[in-house]
Order: structure tokens, then C-alpha cells, then sequence
């Protein structure tokens, strides 16, 4: 009796399994057939559904189907890049949140390097973690006590986050210490103003743009339109501040290159399927073109921020400042499922105006200027910056379809803790000195 049980368990088990995938491959738009499923597959699912079996059988406490399913689809996106991953319904809540500007937490991204939970970037200025002084590379040994090592990234920010005016303690190790050290750190909420902008001098604007949100391109249109009243007149040159940009929604960061570039592509996709692979081409006349422009970025610059300097410097229409970038040159499609979770799939590559594959490489800036550091000067070791070619199961890069080996993780930059003045400074000299090579060049005439 117990085996035909079994076999009628199996089946049921099968077919929820067989209806699921289907589901999320017509929500992916990827169905075309039932034969998709291949006979090994069906045969490999089998094997799964034996051991939920046993599990649901003979595991010590009792359990629930849900939770092995949902801890099985997290196993299965952990096998791919480190960009894709599954979000379960409260997590998929808290990234709809984020892109729209706001979320509760301490302020920081996180990333797995070599195994261990690590701070990715700088925290979010005027956030519970930037005032508590947590730094780019630092490791994350333990949320609340308990140790992170083997915790799924997903399960390690679903940990951190909570309610604003809760407490939650990590303890850091970082270069630099003799051993780890516990911030207790009281949870916010984390408003994330995409867009700054101020006047520097006289005709000299600055803009930066934090990570691309849903309003980023109508709050920097806003940014542009109130730097042109506060100069009284045309602007003599624009900074666009680019440092520490992780990235964020793609056609945000489509919209605000389309501000400077005149004609020509933007940016271009390429997956494995045809409907995957396009191109954003500019418009004519944004209203940023008239500008003499300097673009900053460094080794926090990632994804979107690396789209719009791309495009910038293979168009020739501004000069980049600042360190070589992140080097994220893949697209993340986020799927809704039915349940109100969701995957984060990575489905494509992108690719600069040029053809150029950023990925696990970066882009490398027209002037190198690094961040003056007081630890430099001290001749302490900081911590290293986090990189895209430093993650686990990164993507390869390719370039015009030939995959690359792998480089050997080098050692990177110390990471400053907020973006160093110097680099602004060139910035703005270099602008003073493109308007003074201009009347020089007239007066030549």
C-alpha cells in the first residue's frame, strides 16, 4: 500500500513540477513546446521529486513543500552568476520599493566574495551605515551572532533589513583589524535621492546621480533646468558625477546618455534569443548636448553608470575622470511569478556603442586621476574594492562573440570612503580649460 502510495505521491509531485516550469517559462516568454522537456529532463525531475519523498518521509522534523521548493529554486539560481537569484514574495516586495526610491535598512549593497559576505560599494550617504563608518570590502561575519558563512546572499539581506528603529548588530572584519569588531546599527528608512545637483563656480554645474531609479531621468532633467536659472544663462560646463553608481533601472540610464549623446547608438543587448538582442539608439538634440562635459567615475561605477560613460566616451562627447569601473556588462530581467515572488535572471550582455564587452573589465577612463586618501599617506593597507571579475561564477567576457579566459583577480584599489575631492577638482579645471582653449583657439582665427 505504502509503495503505491509512494507512486501516486511521486506523481503529484511530478506533475506540480512539470506545471511550474511551464508557468515559468510562458512567464519568461520562453514556451514554445511541451517537448522543451526533454525526456532526460522528465527523468531528472524524477530524481528531485524522490528526494522531496524522502525528505517529507524520513527528515527528522516535519516540513513543507513550499519551503523545499522555494529552497530548491534558491540552489538552482545559485548555480548561475552571481546577478541572478530568486526573491521570494517579501524580498520581491522590498526590490519593487527600492527602484522606486525608497526602502528600510542600514544602507548598504552587499555582495559573496570567495565565500564570504562582503560590503559591494559605498554605503548610501547620510544612511545608519555611512554614519557608522562601514566601508567598501568590508566582510561581514555575522548578522545578529549568528555566522553568515554558507548563508545565500538573498537570506543575508532579508537578515539585515527590517523595520525602521530596529536594531540589528554585524560584526566586521576588515584590513586593519586584529579582530572582528560589532556595529549595533538602529534601521531607517532609506531614501534613495537618485539625483544632486549644486553650482560649483560661476557657469559650472555638477550632477550626481547615485543609482538609476524609476524618476531618474525626469529629477535630472529638473537638476538641468535648475542649474541653467541658478547660472543665469548657458552653463560653461557640466560634471556628471558617476562614482559609486551600482546601476539600477537600464532605461533610466538610457534616457539620461540620450542627454548627450546626438545620434548613434546608446547601447546594445545580445542574448540568446532574438527578442533579447536590440539597440537603443539616441535622438537628436537633448538638451544637454551644448555642454563641455566631464563624466567621474571609479571602481564603484557599475551596470547603468558604465552604459551611460560608454556611450559617452566611444561618442567623444565628454571626457572621463576618475578609475577604471566596476566591469558589470550583463542585463538582469526581472520575472514575476505568479505567487508574488520573482527571479532575477541575468539574460544578456551588454555592449558600448563600439562593440565594446565590458564585462568583468570595466571601462577605463580617459584621465586617471586617483582619490587622495589619508591611509595612503599613513601607508596603511585599506580595504580592496570589490569587482565585478572578483565574484564567484562571474560571466566571461566576450567581445565581438569570442568568450575570453578568465583574468586572475588582481589586487585592487583601496576603496575611499566617500568620493574624493581631487577628482572633482581636476574635473572642474578641465572644464575651465576647455573654455580657455576655445577662446584661445577663436582668438587664432
Amino acid at each position: 500500500m505504502s509503495q503505491w502510495r509512494r507512486m501516486g505521491n511521486l506523481k503529484i509531485v511530478l506533475v506540480i513540477l512539470v506545471v511550474f516550469l511551464i508557468g515559468v517559462l510562458i512567464g519568461s516568454g520562453q514556451y514554445q513546446k511541451v517537448s522543451a522537456l526533454s525526456d532526460s529532463t522528465f527523468e531528472e525531475l524524477k530524481l528531485f521529486s524522490d528526494v522531496i519523498y524522502i525528505i517529507q518521509k524520513d527528515y527528522v522534523e516535519e516540513t513543507k513543500s513550499k519551503d523545499l521548493i522555494y529552497g530548491a529554486i534558491k540552489g538552482m539560481l545559485e548555480t548561475l552568476d552571481p546577478h541572478s537569484g530568486f526573491l521570494p514574495p517579501n524580498m520581491f516586495k522590498d526590490m519593487q520599493d527600492e527602484t522606486k526610491g525608497r526602502f528600510e535598512g542600514i544602507g548598504i549593497g552587499i555582495t559573496i566574495k570567495e565565500g564570504v559576505l562582503t560590503v559591494e560599494g559605498s554605503p548610501i550617504e547620510d544612511t545608519p551605515a555611512f554614519k557608522a563608518g562601514i566601508q567598501s570590502g568590508d566582510q561581514i561575519i555575522k548578522i545578529e551572532g549568528e555566522p553568515t558563512k554558507n548563508l545565500s546572499l538573498f537570506e543575508a539581506v532579508k537578515r539585515i533589513r527590517g523595520p525602521k528603529g530596529t536594531k540589528v548588530t554585524i560584526t566586521i572584519m576588515r584590513e586593519g583589524f586584529t579582530q572582528p569588531q560589532d556595529f549595533t546599527l538602529i534601521r531607517d528608512v532609506i531614501p534613495v535621492r537618485s539625483v544632486r545637483y549644486e553650482l560649483l563656480e560661476k557657469g559650472y554645474g555638477y550632477i550626481r546621480i547615485s543609482q538609476f531609479q524609476e524618476k531618474t531621468d525626469s529629477e535630472f532633467d529638473k537638476a538641468m533646468k535648475a542649474l541653467e536659472e541658478e547660472s543665469k544663462g548657458t552653463l560653461k560646463g557640466l560634471v556628471l558625477d558617476l562614482r559609486n553608481n551600482p546601476g539600477g533601472l537600464l532605461d533610466q540610464a538610457v534616457k539620461v546618455a540620450d542627454h548627450f549623446v546626438g545620434a548613434g547608438i546608446i547601447v546594445s543587448i545580445d542574448g540568446r534569443r532574438e527578442e533579447q538582442r536590440q539597440k537603443w539608439v539616441a535622438h537628436p538634440e537633448p538638451i544637454a548636448t551644448r555642454y563641455p562635459l566631464v563624466v567621474l567615475v571609479n571602481n564603484g561605477s557599475a551596470s547603468g553608470s558604465e552604459i551611460v560613460a560608454g556611450a559617452i566616451q566611444d561618442h567623444g562627447r565628454g571626457i572621463l575622470v576618475g578609475t577604471q569601473t566596476f566591469g558589470k556588462g550583463s542585463v538582469q530581467t526581472i520575472i514575476p511569478l505568479k505567487d508574488g515572488s520573482g527571479l532575477r535572471l541575468t539574460t544578456a550582455r551588454y555592449y558600448t556603442p563600439n562593440g565594446r564587452s565590458i564585462q568583468a573589465k570595466g571601462i577605463v577612463p580617459d584621465i586617471i586621476v586617483k582619490p587622495l586618501r589619508p591611509e595612503e599617506e599613513k601607508e596603511v593597507v585599506t580595504p580592496q574594492q570589490v569587482l565585478e571579475k572578483d565574484l564567484e561564477r562571474h560571466l566571461i567576457e566576450v567581445e565581438k562573440g569570442v568568450p575570453k579566459e578568465k583574468e586572475k583577480p588582481k589586487k585592487g584599489e583601496g576603496k575611499e570612503k566617500k568620493p574624493a575631492d581631487n577628482q572633482l577638482e581636476r574635473a572642474l579645471e578641465l572644464l575651465k580649460s576647455w573654455d580657455i582653449f576655445k577662446n584661445i583657439a577663436r582668438g587664432n582665427k
